[in-house]
């Protein structure tokens, strides 16, 4: 007999050199997110933000859609489970809720982007959208608050822009998407990863140290007062400028060559 083949897992975890993809993979499901899903999702992200020689991560759906948010059929565990109780543990422990990675990171949004799958595109620093993609957080029809999604949409496009998706629970093309800057930028269904890799690959000819220190203070400094903002970006470009790869771009240049980059 032959012998039985293992089920895929559903959420996946690829390097080609210094580009990572994860990949929501229930394309039955539409990628809907269940407890073992989760699960996966979670050590993809903790790979990608541990693995040394992944300097940028794209994220993308397999099948025809990108996300189509929590499974309500199977719904236990899609949001993550951790020990203890509430007020033991944070809730950050997922990378929509908020898991620091400042590795840059893309979404490629090739279908239908729904609640969670949403949020963790709003996570990513690219959003490149499919001419297929939507999007949408329709929580509030069944009963349901959009918390996550609440807190990050607005930092990404204008409020009123924000609460349409957000109280109304419709669904949006890829267009209104660009037009409102949650979709930086559309592509032909069919060029939508190779796009990604492109960008994926620019994303990869600084040195991986200053590129990461750089993202998380344009990240953070945003909500920090101005003097701390610069204190700390200060202490960071100290930091980075102690590094290999500081004292390798450095001779690099003054050989009139391309740097080696080795990340540390």
């Amino acid at each position: 007999a032959a012998p039985m083949s293992s089920p895929a897992p559903p959420a996946t975890y690829a390097r080609d050199g210094h580009v990572a993809t994860i990949t929501y993979n229930r394309p039955e499901k539409l990628n809907a997110v269940n407890g073992p899903m989760r699960e996966a999702l979670d050590e993809a992200w903790t790979t990608f933000r541990e693995d040394d020689e992944a300097w940028v991560a794209i994220v993308t759906g397999a099948g025809s859609a990108f996300c189509a948010g929590a499974d309500l059929h199977d719904g236990a565990g899609a949001t993550g489970t951790w020990p203890g109780s509430f007020w033991e543990w944070p809730t950050i422990t997922t990378f929509e809720s908020g898991m620091e990675i400042w590795k840059p990171t893309i979404a490629a949004v090739n279908g239908p982007c729904i609640g969670y799958g949403l949020t963790a595109v709003l996570a990513c620093d690219f959003v490149l959208a499919s001419d297929r993609a939507s999007f949408a957080y329709p929580e509030v029809g069944i009963g349901v608050a959009t918390i996550v999604g609440a807190l990050r949409l607005p930092e990404r496009v204008a409020m009123p822009d924000a609460l349409e998706m957000l109280l109304t629970g419709e669904t949006f093309d890829a267009e209104h998407a660009r037009s409102i800057g949650l979709a930086w930028r559309i592509h032909p269904h069919d060029q939508l990863l190779d796009e990604a890799h492109a960008l994926a690959e620019r994303l990869t000819r600084g040195a991986p140290l200053a590129i990461r220190a750089t993202n998380e203070m344009a990240h953070r400094g945003r909500r920090l007062p101005w003097t701390d903002a610069v204190r700390m970006g200060e202490t960071m470009r100290r930091l980075v400028g102690a590094s290999d790869d500081a004292a390798e771009g450095r001779t690099a240049w003054a050989e009139h060559r391309d740097p080696e980059w080795r990340g540390r």
